[in-house]
């Protein structure tokens, strides 16, 4: 069979992986959600697993938004009127009014001039990327930006990548000065929130770098950052992390619509030109299908819910949330990296470990995801929880009973 060779080395790929305990491994597979109940928050059933209930705290919906009768109630009125998809790209026949209702709604939420939505938050890195960048520019990032945007520097063929030490604005800065006369522009990128630890990005610092060295390049110095994890999580209306730190010089802003918004897809805000220029050039756009009228309709009313006092009272939830589970890993002696966001990593900082913790939380019911090298350096492997506005005190402090179990048994 013409297959069998290249077969056979993708089966010894995989078995490496499986051997060194890198690989994935099966996935588990959710046949039902339970919504949340007296005193409990959501829980999960899984193919297999009979009819022990599961807490999810490997879950990027912070706000909670996708089990919410609203956004559900939007999107299956959206699906009745418009059907299941959009039945093409968007320069064909594939925009509906609710796709161009929500850019409107997210470029006012953002407070910029325009907005294109896209199928996924990773796609929007990569087109945003590979479509600015020219065999004149320069590329500087963080050491520890999400996969898409090292993918996307891999794609957009830069003339250099420099990357600084996580969080490091003296090299940073160090990187665009010596790039001045060495390229036509730069374009700094990082994340907001760096989704394996919870810690953030000092946005209102590094965008003062990059405007400083912006007309020095003939095609300037552009600021793009990647808040994923932080729009609907972070800020005091939770508009991210530029809201954290009062930022103002982000001039492209990636976010996405499937975490605390709790639907699907992802979306670029920045100056209308630069939003009518990737309309026409970005392919990941161009020639991919939209997200669904349903699901653009659903993510309409989460971003009305967030900007309500019901929103208000979620952010302030999840908050208190994230406190608690954060003051209960110090106090059972667990080494957290402590921060608003309701990513709370538990630092292991070995592999087999952190195996181990994992399938102890798993046997009594929560679902956690361990990190282990080389999604993380050597030595950062860690457990990353993740809080919820729909997690209740008792689903928090059932979570931290279970680690002060495993600890006294270890």
């Amino acid at each position: 069979m013409p297959l069998n060779k290249f077969e056979q080395q993708l089966a010894a790929e995989v078995a490496d992986l499986e051997k060194s305990g890198l690989a994935k491994g099966e996935e588990a597979v959710v046949v039902k959600v339970v919504k949340p109940k007296g005193k409990k928050g959501p829980r999960v059933f899984l193919k297999g697993g009979g009819k022990k209930e599961f807490l999810r705290m490997n879950s990027n919906s912070y706000l909670g938004m996708a089990l919410r009768a609203k956004v559900i109630k939007a999107e299956e009125a959206a699906a009745k009127s418009y059907g299941v998809g959009p039945g093409a790209v968007r320069f064909i026949s594939g925009t509906y009014d609710v796709h161009t209702k929500l850019e409107k709604q997210l470029a006012k939420f953002h407070k910029r001039e325009a907005c294109m939505l896209t199928s996924a938050a990773y796609t929007s890195v990569l087109g945003v990327i590979a479509t600015l960048t020219t065999p004149e520019t320069i590329i500087v990032s963080d050491e520890l930006n999400h996969n898409c945007i090292i993918n996307a520097m891999k794609l957009a063929r830069p003339k250099d990548k420099k990357i600084f030490p996580h969080l490091d604005l003296e090299t940073m800065e160090k990187q665009i000065s010596e790039s001045v006369g060495q390229c036509e522009g730069v374009i700094a990128v990082t994340d907001g929130v760096f989704s394996m630890r919870g810690d953030t990005a000092p946005l209102d610092k590094m965008a003062e770098i990059v405007k400083k060295y912006s007309d020095r390049f003939p095609r300037g110095a552009v600021f793009v950052v990647d808040d994923s994890h932080g729009v609907g999580a972070l800020g005091k209306t939770g508009r991210g992390t530029e809201e954290l730190y009062k930022t103002d010089g982000v001039d492209i802003l990636v976010a996405t619509l499937g975490k605390a918004f709790g639907v699907n897809g992802g979306y670029i805000v920045s100056s209308a030109p630069v939003i009518n220029y990737l309309r026409e050039k970005n392919p990941f756009y161009i020639y991919t299908n939209p997200i669904t009228p349903s699901e653009a309709s659903a993510a309409s009313v989460a971003i009305e819910m967030l900007q309500s006092a019901d929103g208000k009272k979620m952010l302030k939830h999840l908050r208190e949330m994230t406190k608690r589970f954060e003051k209960g890993l110090l106090k059972l002696g667990y080494e957290t990296i402590p921060g608003e966001h309701p990513v709370t990593p538990l630092m292991v900082r070995d592999t087999d470990r952190t195996r181990d913790l994992v399938k102890f939380l798993r046997t009594n019911g929560i679902l956690a995801t361990g990190l282990n090298y080389p999604v993380v350096p050597k030595g950062d492997q860690l457990i990353r929880f993740q809080i919820a506005a729909d997690h209740t005190p008792y689903d928090i402090d059932y979570v931290l009973k279970v680690l002060e179990d495993y600890k006294n048994k270890h």
